[in-house]
């Protein structure tokens, strides 16, 4: 029995053996591990410092505990991210990206970046301060917060939940969810709880629901959700902080990553006076995915972990990248700019939901870079039938909390189609459709 090979004398060196066992195929996905007693009686050892090695195990993701089912072989995880598909000769509609050709780069020639920054400097750019503080106090107004910047949203939110959270806690997140979300909390070890959405967002049974499964943050997109498209209506925003109010404990992270870019306003679900809070915004949808920034506020206990991990000599985000940024930002023909983009995604968004409507296809959501679709069967066959039509699609399982191979839903990038190639996309999927329901 592979059991019967774990070795070792300190935790270290117990969990190396067990990592060893697990990569050469000796213990496999599924297969327990000995109770703690029986192997440190077996290897003569402290029962805590088996214990000890399987927490480490756990925290790498190579076990899970079961509670009383046991110390547990974990499934390798298996990640999906957003991007186009390499050498497809497909037109690729599953990318996430946003169009390029709107983004406001040709600004980048006139920042001014002489200055260096150097180690002991203010870790947030004087002039990004200011532009930050005063367009999230429009989103915040007569709530105090403090200003953090992150590499990223994704960056933004590993940070926080590192900061707030231990190994194995709960996290709410909207199901289906955004790919880096679900990959950031299941990597970081803690224990995803699926939040269902209806047509006006984050259910209110389903964060109570989180909520009594132990929940200590709950990640919430106010609008344009990824993959969906879904905004929250005032009302269910109302609702939503009516059920945060009644647990000061949890974590509420807003994830606003399309923001200056959205057609909807922004509701907050963030109660007042509430002890702990973050709102988020990206950068990478309205100045691009590569500039890596993100604007954080939040209350002062969460700024102040928040700052432990973003202090200078270890991973503070380039001043020089946020001079780029406010550079752009402040720039005066960003704003136009940025109009343009939102209302042609807007504009491309509502035409394809508009088609699919008229061939009887369910779409939900009204926002955002992408379109969900509700195919009724099986997607990767809808899928594969795309392909056959010159069409690449992403299927909608990878998005779910439970992967599911044989979801419903596909989602479409289709903002860079023109008028008529909308209508070639509309009429394939219906055939798509159609076939795969014949099959």
């Amino acid at each position: 029995m592979a059991e019967a090979r774990i070795q070792g004398s300190t935790a270290h060196e117990i969990a190396d053996s067990i990592r060893a066992l697990i990569a050469s195929g000796m213990l496999a996905p599924g297969e327990s591990l000995p109770t703690v007693r029986g192997l440190a009686d077996r290897l003569g050892v402290n029962r805590n410092t088996v214990a000890a090695a399987y927490r480490a195990l756990a925290r790498a993701g190579a076990v899970e505990s079961r509670g009383r089912g046991g110390t547990v072989v974990t499934e390798p995880l298996r990640t999906e991210e957003e991007g186009f598909a390499a050498e497809t000769v497909l037109r690729d509609l599953g990318s996430g990206n946003p169009d390029p050709d709107l983004l406001p780069l040709p600004v980048l020639a006139e920042v001014d970046l002489r200055t260096p920054a150097l180690y002991g400097d203010a870790l947030i750019d004087e002039g990004l301060r200011a532009w930050a503080t005063a367009w999230l106090e429009e989103a915040e107004p007569g709530r105090p917060f403090e200003l953090s910047v992150t590499s990223g949203a994704v960056d933004a939110l590993e940070r926080l939940l590192v900061a707030s959270l231990a190994h194995g806690d709960v996290v709410g997140l909207e199901d289906p969810c955004f790919l880096s979300s679900i990959n950031v909390v299941r990597l970081g070890g803690y224990r995803p709880v699926g939040i269902p959405l209806d047509d006006e967002g984050m259910t209110v049974a389903g964060l109570r629901a989180a909520i009594d499964a132990g929940a200590r943050t709950v990640v919430c997109t106010p609008r344009a959700h990824n993959p969906t498209g879904i905004s929250l209506t005032p009302a269910r925003a109302a609702e939503l902080r009516a059920v945060f109010a009644e647990a000061p404990h949890v974590l509420i992270i807003e994830d606003d990553h399309y923001s200056l870019l959205s057609r909807r306003p922004y509701h907050s679900v963030i109660p007042e006076g509430h002890p702990r809070w973050a709102l988020v915004r990206s950068m990478s949808k309205f100045l691009g995915p590569d500039l890596r920034l993100a604007l954080l506020a939040s209350d002062a206990d969460t700024a102040a972990q928040l700052r432990t991990r973003l202090s200078p000599g270890k991973t503070w985000v380039s001043r020089i990248l946020q001079r780029v940024a406010v550079g752009m930002l402040d720039h005066p023909e960003t704003p136009a700019a940025l109009e343009r983009a939102g209302a042609h995604y807007a504009e491309r968004g509502d035409a394809l939901r508009a088609l699919l409507r008229e061939r009887g296809i369910t779409v939900r959501g009204d926002d955002g870079l992408n379109v969900w679709v509700e195919c009724g069967v099986d997607a990767r066959s809808v899928s594969e039938a795309m392909m056959r039509r010159g069409w690449l699609v992403r299927t909608g399982g990878g998005f779910l909390l439970e992967p599911d191979e044989a979801s419903p839903q596909i989602r479409l990038t289709a903002h860079t189609l023109d008028d008529a190639e909308l209508r070639t996309l509309a009429d394939d999927l219906r055939a798509a459709i159609d076939d795969a329901r014949r099959r």
